[in-house]
């Protein structure tokens, strides 16, 4: 007869392995790393910041969430490295640019990932972009842009960046980019000492969070804002679907706000046990109930309005399959 330490030996080896698969078991005493795509200090680290002080108590095991920035290229470091080097044990999570959701129809060598094989937890927010003019500067109305260039900073990959060209092709504004900045609190500050005059982009709920002074000391005009849905205090500020060129050139736009629509996107790599995705994106889920989370988003001037998986692959599924004549107007017009 088996003796009962052998037995328990046995037991261990038969099932040990599956039950070290179970979620509550598995994440427990372990470290969730989240790669938040962007500089410190912007509108994304600090999203990602707030959802890693909360996440965790929704995964059984209660695990640590620890926030690593990898901005490089606008988030194209971090795709890349989840896209192939990060390890698919869903301890890995990250939140990126929503510029990587439509970087792939440029078909460029350095875009290693597919978005469509990522695992999606869903995002923070929606967004609006705003362009903001230095009120020391000469831009006083929407119109100036079309006649007068306004330099502003650019982020390589990114918003700030990408719809400059965008509207200097589609529309026909008169943006000068100057890139290398790390995030909108770079340029931000190059604002604030005179280097640039403006941005063509800035996250609306962002700017509000980090520069709320500056509307209320008159110290920017907001000019023109890019979204499919206009928040009701930007109702006044004309939208730039409105000074396209020809339908060609608005369905190109369209295409590119779309990516708004789930600014804040959360994601695994590829090929993470179907278990530990549906625990991540469970817990991902809980947040929108969650009262402190909430309160300590309202406390750090955060917008949040989650959005779940679903609704995350709907985008990303319309993006993938857009067709020829969009793909090349934009990837024409971003170049």
């Amino acid at each position: 007869m088996l003796n009962a330490r052998y037995m328990i030996t046995l037991l261990a080896m038969v099932f040990g392995t599956s039950a070290q698969s179970q979620p509550q078991i598995f994440y427990a005493g372990k470290q969730i790393n989240l790669v938040a795509g962007s500089a410190a200090g912007g509108g994304y680290d600090l999203l990602a910041r707030l959802t890693a002080r909360h996440m965790g108590k929704h995964i059984p095991g209660k695990p640590s969430i620890v926030v690593q920035n990898m901005p490089a290229g606008g988030s194209l470091v971090a795709a890349n490295y989840l896209a192939n080097n990060a390890p698919r044990d869903g301890l890995t999570i990250a939140l990126l640019q929503r510029g990587m959701l439509l970087i792939g129809l440029n078909k460029l060598p350095q875009v290693q990932f597919d978005i469509s094989k990522f695992n999606w937890l869903g995002s923070l927010n929606s967004e609006v972009g705003v362009t903001l003019a230095n009120a020391s500067s000469e831009f006083l109305t929407t119109r100036d842009l079309f006649e007068k260039e306004l330099v502003v900073g650019g982020v390589i990959n990114v918003d700030p960046e990408t719809t400059a060209r965008l509207y200097n092709d589609l529309l026909g504004t008169k943006f000068k980019i100057v890139n290398g900045y790390n995030g909108t609190t770079e340029i931000g500050l190059a604002m604030e000492r005179g280097e640039l005059q403006g941005i063509a982009d800035w996250s609306w709920s962002s700017f509000n969070a980090q520069q709320p002074h500056w509307l209320r000391d008159g110290k920017v005009k907001v000019l023109l804002q890019g979204s499919l849905n206009a928040p009701p205090e930007l109702a006044h500020v004309p939208r730039a679907l409105d000074f396209t060129k020809g339908p060609l050139e608005r369905a190109v736009l369209e295409l590119y706000f779309t990516q708004k629509t789930v600014a804040r996107p959360f994601l695994t790599p590829p090929e993470v046990p179907s278990d530990r995705l549906a625990t991540l994106r469970t817990a991902f889920n809980a947040l929108m109930d969650d009262k402190e989370f909430h309160a300590d988003a309202e406390r750090s001037k955060l917008e949040v309005n989650l959005i779940d998986s679903v609704a995350v692959e709907k985008i990303v599924s319309l993006i993938t399959s857009t067709n020829e004549g969009v793909r090349n107007r934009y990837v024409n017009a971003t170049k």
